[in-house]
């Protein structure tokens, strides 16, 4: 079983909107701090006085132990964090879960694929990446949204576009000039992939990374080479309450990141 960790009083450093749900918090310690956190991982957030809820980090900022979580308002935990403002105080727990394996992309082209807000934990890795451009070959971000309006991180992602390939795409088109519109595993007819030289990591609704993963196996990636982020409803965080079970997996301690070619087959049953 995952160790649990008592929660430590983090401060919030910054706030920023991200789009009209969804806000950007930085936090950092305000005594002790967590072990540090690799791309991909959680934390368990508590607002006080409400509860709390995981979280995986959108950002590491490695020089004073802070974080950064991207939060969409959908219930009362997360509508209070995204009510946060600087020098406020929330309870952090963590690190949890598995993180993105970046060891095996090392050498290999590195493909990004995130629906809505599924780019959150995988921006970790766009910086990772862009930090070490010798380490790996070249990197191509594929970013769907609902609409213009629900991007998140719209600036940084347009300065990507000087080290990396970036295609965005919308499910429904806004006002003003359009880019590409449809789900984002129609960006994939329009790569170069070279299948046996290439990682992908993939996060975001479900169906679209059940599509997604399958699509680039049937363009050649094998299966171990394709890494997704899978989300149920995590609780105790530490493998205890079962809430978060997929099959044999518990996606608090085996997850959320796990290789496709473990969990092909269970994204099959629906009722999983």
């Amino acid at each position: 079983m995952t160790t649990v960790t008592p929660p430590l009083p983090y401060r919030v450093a910054g706030a920023w909107t991200e789009t009209a749900d969804t806000r950007s918090v930085e936090l950092v310690p305000a005594g002790e701090a967590l072990a540090p956190f690799a791309p991909g991982q959680f934390a368990m957030i508590y607002a006080f006085g409400v509860g709390e809820i995981p979280v995986s980090v959108s950002a590491l900022r490695g020089r004073d132990g802070g974080l950064v979580h991207t939060v969409r308002a959908v219930g009362a935990v997360s509508a209070a964090l995204c009510r946060l403002r600087p020098g406020d105080t929330v309870g952090l727990s963590g690190p949890y879960g598995t993180g993105w394996n970046l060891g095996a992309a090392e050498g290999h082209d590195v493909l990004v694929v995130a629906g809505g807000i599924g780019l959150a934990p995988l921006r970790p890795v766009v910086h990772a990446v862009l930090d070490r451009p010798d380490g790996y070959g070249r990197l191509t971000v594929l970013v769907g949204a609902r609409t213009p309006a629900d991007l998140a991180y719209r600036d940084e992602i347009e300065s990507w576009r000087d080290q990396a390939r970036v295609e965005v795409t919308v499910d429904r088109p806004g006002p003003g000039p359009q880019g590409a519109v449809g789900v984002v595993t129609t960006l994939l007819d329009r790569l170069d992939l070279r299948p046996e030289r290439a990682c992908a990591l993939v996060c975001g609704p479900e169906a679209m990374m059940r599509h997604t993963a399958r699509d680039l196996v049937t363009r050649g990636l094998v299966p171990h080479r394709v890494q997704v982020s899978l989300e149920r409803n995590m609780r105790c965080a530490t493998g205890h309450c079962g809430h978060c079970q997929l099959g044999p997996l518990l996606l608090c301690r085996d997850g959320p990141v796990v290789g496709y070619d473990r969990v092909a087959q269970l994204l099959l049953v629906r009722e999983l």
